[in-house]
């Protein structure tokens, strides 16, 4: 009998430990966003969707928004029929937490172009997905497997130029897009570590 526990214990940690995995389905999750909506990843199957874990105080995220880089990075892939979903995990005792009023507010001046910015101040979703850093990127295929985890690109620096740097998330779906397998599936990401709540 204690064998079997032993057993199932070992198994529940191993699917904790890779709930997320590259080439497995991505995590379905319930998240409600910035308007009061209520938003499913599975709402977007059939569809390439990129998952952005988002802090703009963070120097790191802040860059990409400076410089436009992101924005322009949403655009495109808008353009492409991509879902773009916002992950803000910040806790509401953090002084970067965004009330939902803010966060409409800072879309807005911000020009940010998503599908969704999902308020999870619970760390739901984030911790679900292991995201360690903002920004933290993750891009699942149409079929809805994970083929990219990590960096947004390859210049871990919060005063680079992102324009200059090699975009893993575009990438990814270019190569998703002519049919191709990811050549670059998972990386460590950079930025602040995400503000949970204890």
């Amino acid at each position: 009998m204690k064998k079997l526990f032993v057993l199932l214990t070992a198994m529940a940690f191993a699917a904790t430990a890779f709930a997320v995995e590259i080439g497995r389905p991505a995590p379905d999750f319930t998240g409600t966003d910035i308007n009061g909506k209520t938003v499913k990843l599975s709402d977007y199957k059939g569809k390439i969707v990129v998952i952005e874990s988002y802090n703009s105080d963070c120097p790191f995220c802040k860059n990409h928004y400076k410089t436009g880089a992101m924005q322009e990075l949403q655009n495109q892939l808008a353009a492409k029929g991509v879902v773009w979903l916002i992950v803000d995990s910040v806790n509401t005792k953090n002084s970067s937490y965004r009330t939902p009023e803010q966060a409409r507010k800072e879309l807005v001046d911000q020009k940010i172009v998503a599908t969704a910015w999902i308020d999870d101040n619970s760390g739901t979703v984030g911790k679900l997905y292991g995201m360690k850093t903002t920004p933290h990127m993750f891009v699942i295929a149409k079929d809805g497997t994970l083929a990219h985890d990590g960096a947004i690109d390859n210049k871990p620096d919060p005063s680079h130029n992102p324009h200059t740097a090699k975009n893993y998330v575009s990438a990814a779906v270019d190569e998703l897009t002519a049919g191709k397998p990811v050549t670059v599936s998972q990386t460590k990401p950079y930025g602040c570590g995400v503000h949970y709540a204890n």
